[in-house]
């Protein structure tokens, strides 16, 4: 009996502790992204500064972030806000010093908080040493950006532009230099010479570019704008597109300087680089995330090559909800956009899902307010990393009445006072509205860099967390459910259960769980419009008995824990729900797998 007792608790061991494998750090983590200038400033001056972002890391730990990456933080004229990088080695005096960004890693690693750098590699700025000596003719630095002696025309002195290449930021990619006598190029703001990658010395820098922040204590980089990196080097013309305005980048399609291939052979080399870094000092993994904004086939060509020997980033930003859903978007818009990035992702690779950031119109203000809720109950319950733009957490919106004399955008005062609103990204950028004192509790200063948004004292972070219930707190729980085994490791499969629900569930196989010790299922579903909606869940996923909610949004009058038919579930006008089994269903369920395969070792 004393032999049987003992097997028959090994088994009970055996069919109550397997568990599923598990995920390295940043496989399923939530990134959050911080905009320097705009997080907190402790100096007074009107900028925010990286002791601000010390100074509010436990924010991010108890909102549950994993990793934050910062835009950049280093030495710049700031013409395009820290993105005209003048020395990649050093932090720019606005937002402190070298030593700052040393303390921020140390004290988020005590919190368990990775920092990640945003990686300019594509361009420089005009005053970077190695541009000055470019323009010179110094070596070995003649080389290091892209230059072309212009075409020549007769009866001139200067020679026009080399081509039809325009900039990201209106009018031509190229600029006279007088001092060199050539044309220089810059598919961003005039002052950010593009650098010339067909250089090997140029790569070898950002080879140890990489490896010094790394030995500081970098978790990983952000690499920006990559697809702009390569141009085709016989300079050809590339072919019109919209001929209404020939100064707009619009103008052309950007065959000859947009992800070229080389491209690709840049990013495995630095994956290389960063993973033996991270070997050769015993750390754990390093990341490496792109910026693309490029076709379909050409995002998951930055996972690996195409015969899968080399690998390349750990993901590529996937901005499909960005470019390609909007408030007027139906639950089938929604199934096919996000099935088919899932459908044509490499084998075995991590998925990620971006709904905003400096460069884009902020959720609420893209879908509706009123979507909010939903969106961000999208992005945290579908399968791989999650990327939050700093802000969203608390439903903030774009102040689009940014005066044209506030503005500091390039983009957007380039175009002049007619349409700036429109074209600025300053909207986005406003100051966290931290609480409702004064200056919605960013600074002290009496001028801002950017104006705050006059409405912080209705949203503001202080307002949230004080509420019964608010979209902060929302995330905070959507943030904590999505550590469920379910969504770390769950199967996904969606439905358009009505023209405007929009749904999905996460789920384990029996045998991913063959002791049925974790939750079965958990399905996510969102009405995206005013009306009220009924639906059947039974279309989307076979359901044994009533499930419960899990989790609701911040205006639903469904209760947590809350018994709902699955048949006959009635959505709220943009109401967002989780529903699951009920824990006493699983348990029960539990119970009878082990009660079975006791059972069956009676029998043996």
């Amino acid at each position: 009996m004393r032999t049987l007792f003992i097997g028959l608790t090994a088994l009970v061991v055996y069919c109550t502790s397997k568990e599923l494998a598990e995920k390295d750090w940043w496989e399923t983590a939530v990134f959050y992204q911080i905009y320097p200038r705009s997080f907190y400033d402790t100096n007074g001056d009107g900028v925010g500064d990286i002791k601000g972002i010390t100074a509010k890391l436990q924010h991010l730990k108890d909102t549950g972030i994993d990793a934050t990456w910062l835009s950049p933080v280093f030495k710049s004229p700031q013409r395009d806000f820290g993105y005209d990088v003048s020395d990649f080695l050093e932090v720019d005096e606005l937002f402190g010093t070298n030593e700052d960004l040393e303390e921020l890693f140390a004290e988020a690693k005590k919190l368990g908080i990775k920092i990640i750098l945003d990686f300019v590699p594509n361009h420089s700025s005009v005053e970077h040493w190695w541009f000055q000596q470019s323009e010179l003719g110094v070596e070995p630095y003649k080389d290091y950006y892209v230059w072309h002696p212009g075409k020549v025309v007769e009866g001139q002195d200067k020679p026009d532009v080399p081509n039809n290449w325009n900039s990201v930021f209106y009018g031509s990619a190229w600029e006279w230099s007088e001092t060199r006598k050539e044309y220089y190029l810059h598919q961003f703001e005039v002052g950010q010479p593009d650098l010339n990658y067909r250089n090997e010395k140029v790569i070898a820098e950002f080879d140890e570019i990489l490896r010094f922040w790394m030995g500081k204590g970098a978790s990983g980089f952000r690499v920006d704008a990559i697809n702009h990196m390569f141009e085709d080097e016989h300079f050809r013309d590339e072919p019109i597109e919209d001929p209404s305005d020939p100064l707009s980048y619009g103008y052309t399609n950007h065959m000859y300087t947009n992800s070229l291939l080389e491209t690709y052979d840049v990013i495995g080399h630095w994956r290389r680089v960063i993973d033996d870094f991270a070997k050769q000092n015993d750390r754990e993994t390093i990341i490496m995330m792109t910026e693309a904004y490029t076709s379909m086939d050409m995002i998951m060509r930055f996972y690996e090559s195409d015969d899968g020997t080399e690998q390349r980033a750990h993901f590529p930003f996937n901005f499909a909800m960005i470019t390609e859903l909007d408030a007027g978007s139906k639950a089938r818009d929604f199934k096919y956009v996000i099935d088919r990035f899932l459908e044509n992702m490499p084998r075995g690779k991590i998925t990620n899902w971006v709904l905003g950031n400096h460069d884009q119109p902020r959720v609420g203000s893209r879908y509706g307010p009123e979507r909010i809720d939903g969106m961000l109950l999208i992005l945290l319950t579908l399968p791989g990393v999650a990327v939050t733009y700093n802000g969203e957490e608390i439903g903030m919106l774009d102040y689009r009445d940014i005066s044209y004399e506030d503005s500091r955008d390039p983009q957007g005062c380039n175009v002049g006072p007619e349409e700036y609103k429109w074209k600025s990204r300053d909207p986005q950028r406003t100051p966290f509205q931290w609480d409702d004192s004064y200056n919605a509790g960013f600074s002290t200063a009496n001028k801002k860099w950017l104006p705050i948004n006059p409405y912080f004292r209705q949203t503001n972070l202080r307002k949230q967390r004080e509420a019964d219930y608010s979209t902060y707190q929302f995330y905070v729980d959507a943030v904590a459910l999505r550590k469920n085994h379910v969504f770390t490791h769950g199967h996904f499969k969606s439905r358009a259960l009505a023209e405007n629900v929009f749904a999905f569930v996460r789920y384990l196989k029996p045998q991913d769980d063959p002791s049925g010790k974790y939750d079965k299922y958990f399905i996510t579903v969102v009405n995206l419009d005013n009306q009220v909606t009924t639906v059947d869940l039974g279309y989307l996923y076979e359901i044994a008995n009533n499930p419960v909610i899990r989790l609701a949004g911040t205006d639903s009058r469904y209760k947590i824990g809350q018994s709902v038919e699955s048949y006959n579930l009635t959505l709220g006008p943009y109401e967002s729900l989780v529903v699951a089994e009920s824990a006493a269903v699983a348990l029960r369920g539990a119970m009878i797998i082990v009660t079975l395969a006791l059972i069956g070792y009676l029998f043996l």
